[in-house]
């Protein structure tokens, strides 16, 4: 019998080389997807978005704002507000026109936080907001990041009714590209009980699900590529019954001042309080 490469058209070989075992064309997208540094398991994770602090080496993931810098030897997780403006930013993001979601020419503010919500209503704005937010993945990059999270993806939930799910999805989908092709593995802050793997995310930042009882959800669709960030006891107490075998699990101050002291559950031979 012929091999098989015998009885191929020069371009059914190439495609055939292109699918290789698993039948899925070898695209530039999948294979930057493929490249990205996972979450290191058996390790503790500290949450710094108040500003840098050092922590001992059983902290092996540090999670810092943007504009700081990641920690030699640990797995930096750049934070990005991918969805909504920091609070302190809402100068930049006046002079940016028609980016601001609006309800009677007022911005739509997250009460919660005092944020405003970014417009991803069409596709020409979730253009000119990919290369803004872009900019800013290619800085955590540059800087020797190696993940990147992206704050609110629930901000629909949160837009009096503007917003609709996909067009959040969508400019989801733009930003994970984007953190592929600067390798950097993306994170889902937010939207529990979505399977974000569907759309590319790598990995979880899980806020208080020990608190609402959300950890499964995540832990479901991420496996042990979630980390879980609680800032009440009983929430804490509950995540490392449950999953602090397994998982990353701090218990942070609201705040998050750096000279607030994290506890973490029992992991790595290291005993911690996780009560």
């Amino acid at each position: 019998m012929r091999p098989l490469a015998a009885l191929l058209t020069p371009l059914g070989l190439a495609l055939l080389l292109a699918l290789g075992t698993t039948g899925v064309p070898a695209t530039p997208a999948n294979a930057a997807a493929a490249a990205v540094e996972p979450l290191p398991e058996g390790t503790d994770v500290d949450y710094q978005l108040g500003g840098p602090a050092s922590r001992p080496t059983h902290v092996g993931i540090i999670a810092r704002d943007r504009r700081a810098s990641p920690v030699a030897g640990r797995y930096n997780i750049c934070y990005v507000n991918g969805f909504q403006t920091q609070p302190d930013e809402k100068a930049f993001w006046l002079k940016r026109r028609g980016l601001l979601l609006k309800k009677n020419g007022k911005p739509v503010v997250d009460e919660n936080w005092g944020e405003w919500l970014l417009d991803v209503r069409t596709a020409k704005k979730r253009t000119r907001l990919a290369r803004i937010v872009g900019r800013w993945i290619d800085g955590c990059a540059r800087d020797g990041f190696q993940g990147v999270e992206f704050d609110n993806l629930d901000s629909f939930s949160r837009s009096r009714g503007l917003l609709k799910r996909k067009q959040t999805l969508f400019f989801a989908r733009m930003l994970i590209r984007r953190a592929h092709r600067a390798g950097l593995a993306a994170g889902q802050k937010n939207l529990a009980g979505f399977d974000g793997t569907g759309i590319g995310f790598d990995f979880a930042v899980a806020e208080e699900c020990g608190q609402y009882h959300e950890c499964r959800s995540y832990v479901r669709h991420f496996g042990t590529q979630v980390v879980m960030i609680e800032y009440r006891d009983a929430g804490f107490r509950r995540a490392c019954r449950q999953f602090g075998a397994t998982h990353a699990i701090v218990r942070r101050d609201l705040d998050l001042r750096p000279s607030f002291m994290p506890r973490y559950c029992v992991r790595a031979g290291v005993a911690t309080l996780g009560d």
